[in-house]
């Protein structure tokens, strides 16, 4: 790629054109990443419980990770905390789910239970509204776990990358105990 310089007329200053500045910090990551400069990017576990692969949700929608890739938690307590630092972007009306865009892009959507949305925030307190800043451990969700399952809903909790395309190398933790925090997905 040729350098575009240019004079002006207040003396020799030189301006590099912006299109080589994006090529040389592209090509900065680029080398970045093949001497291991690249840092993985983490999803923590939002609760404390046991993480089973998605393929085990009794619900077709998350079984068969239609909304994408990800982890399910059975939850040992009834508190949600931030996985990662970043956005919330939405508190469903009904409080069960709450979606997130984390600093490294990923896009996550935390679910408490299988088909929770019918109790209509019955037995679930937010405590973030959309647009909060938050770090990982930030407390967002409280729900009455013992409720929900007297009411007959399974309390599973999957976490989605719902852009699962942009991690071609995720790796997904599972098939063991977690406390809030712990990773679970690895995103590369």
């Amino acid at each position: 790629k040729r350098r575009i310089w240019r004079c002006t007329s207040r003396g020799s200053a030189r301006v590099k054109a912006a299109e080589d500045w994006k090529g040389d910090l592209y090509m900065f990551k680029g080398l970045k990443g093949l001497f291991g400069g690249k840092e993985k990017a983490v999803v923590g576990a939002p609760v404390s419980g046991r993480a089973i692969p998605m393929s085990q949700v009794n619900d077709p929608t998350f079984s068969q990770e239609i909304l994408g890739k990800g982890v399910a938690i059975i939850p040992d307590k009834g508190r949600i905390v931030a996985p990662i630092d970043g956005t919330v972007t939405m508190v469903f009306d009904t409080k069960h789910a709450i979606s997130m865009q984390g600093e490294s892009g990923v896009e996550l959507i935390i679910h408490v239970g299988i088909d929770t949305v019918e109790l209509k925030g019955q037995y679930f307190t937010a405590l973030v509204n959309a647009g909060a800043q938050v770090s990982k451990g930030t407390p967002l969700l409280e729900f009455d776990m013992e409720k929900i399952k007297a009411a007959g809903y399974d309390v599973v909790t999957p976490v989605i990358v719902c852009n699962t395309p942009n991690f071609p190398d995720m790796t997904v933790k599972s098939g063991m105990d977690v406390r809030e925090g712990d990773t679970v997905i690895e995103l590369n």
